[in-house]
């Protein structure tokens, strides 16, 4: 879980760093970052167990190719909107994983600490 976590942040910072390069008329930079994330996004992807994530695995792959074709409308046509947009999906996906993993995490850690005992016969 801590790796998606880490992949949505850097695809998010890629992008909030290319929106401020965006402003600043730093092409290279921006296209730079853009490309970082629309790689990120691709290796999100591509980590999708189809077999397992079933209907939930299909929706999250559209959704990382929609974030792409976004991704590069804002990188050739430099539009801020779509850069914007996918800032916005990525948010959106990653409040999600965090709550997803809240979900997972919580109940393990509310579980009542279990007392051990030594196996039988045993006299350390």
């Amino acid at each position: 879980m801590g790796l998606v976590r880490l992949l949505y942040q850097g695809a998010i910072d890629s992008l909030l760093q290319a929106a401020s390069f965006f402003s600043e008329g730093k092409i290279q930079e921006r296209s730079a970052a853009i490309s970082k994330a629309m790689q990120i996004v691709v290796e999100l992807q591509t980590s999708l167990n189809m077999d397992a994530g079933g209907e939930i695995a299909q929706r999250l792959a559209q959704l990382y190719a929609y974030i792409q074709e976004r991704l590069v409308e804002a990188n050739a046509e430099q539009k801020m909107p779509p850069l914007q947009e996918a800032i916005k999906l990525l948010n959106i996906l990653y409040g999600g994983w965090e709550e997803a993993a809240l979900q997972v995490i919580t109940p393990v850690l509310l579980e009542p600490t279990l007392a051990v005992q030594p196996a039988a016969g045993w006299t350390g």
